[in-house]
């Protein structure tokens, strides 16, 4: 276990509203150091935050940050923290269900924490666009997931195939979505709705998404300032997991 002291992440409230970087690994993922070649960025190298292991996930989700890979050099891979300036959120009673929606949450089945790892890697095609979940990703969202810490939502459609899902980190009262695919129409949007359902309760839950974009704008989520996100957070550190019920 790793004491507070051994924790160099930034905070993110510290950071002006152009920078959604905040910290760089200070190894790459072949083991080398890495440098910064620009004295000054306001960017930080961490030496915690240097692979995907359990523990600096869970310590950086709790600090308002989350990892991607980011290319360094023409051959070398780093971790990239990132905070946005702006963050996108959903209050789980408040997603947007139209009527299209609606019939099509009659029309698939959706499970909970059944297959995992296979969301991972379908969220993680090479062929999608942007792709950025690597094997190394797999590997320690994975990890969290056999400690309760990552959840899955999978939606099946009446042949029994996996068309659809989500998958994030829970911490207190905030689940950070990483990810989610659909194969189907409105695969994936089912997959929100039902985590929704599962968030909403007293204890005012939010749902993450990291960047707003127009479709999730489209289901209600709303934007929310960095430093009140992270505030927002704390605040939620202690409430019990939605999933354990």
């Amino acid at each position: 276990m790793s004491s507070e002291r051994d924790i160099d992440f930034p905070d993110p409230r510290t950071f002006p509203p152009d920078l959604d970087l905040v910290a760089v690994s200070a190894i790459d993922m072949a083991g080398n150091e890495v440098f910064s070649t620009d004295p000054n960025t306001r960017i930080a190298l961490t030496k915690f935050g240097t692979s995907y292991h359990p523990e600096v996930l869970q310590a950086a989700y709790e600090r308002g940050l989350f990892p991607m890979p980011m290319e360094i050099g023409k051959f070398d891979t780093a971790i990239g923290w990132w905070s946005p300036a702006e963050r996108a959120i959903f209050y789980p009673d408040q997603i947007k269900i139209s009527k299209s929606l609606r019939k099509s949450l009659k029309r698939f089945k959706v499970t909970v924490d059944k297959a995992f790892e296979q969301v991972v890697v379908a969220c993680g095609n090479p062929e999608r666009e942007s792709g950025w979940i690597d094997a190394d990703v797999i590997s320690g969202f994975t990890r969290m997931h056999h400690l309760g810490n990552a959840h899955s939502i999978e939606v099946w459609n009446a042949k029994k195939e996996l068309v659809g899902g989500l998958y994030g980190v829970e911490f207190g009262g905030v689940f950070a979505g990483e990810s989610m695919f659909h194969l189907e129409r409105d695969a994936s949007k089912v997959a929100l709705v039902h985590l929704a359902s599962i968030m909403n309760d007293e204890h005012k839950r939010i749902i993450d998404t990291q960047w707003m974009t127009d479709h999730l704008e489209s289901l209600g989520a709303v934007p929310i300032n960095r430093a009140v996100y992270c505030d927002l957070i704390v605040g939620l550190l202690t409430t019990p997991s939605a999933f354990s019920n």
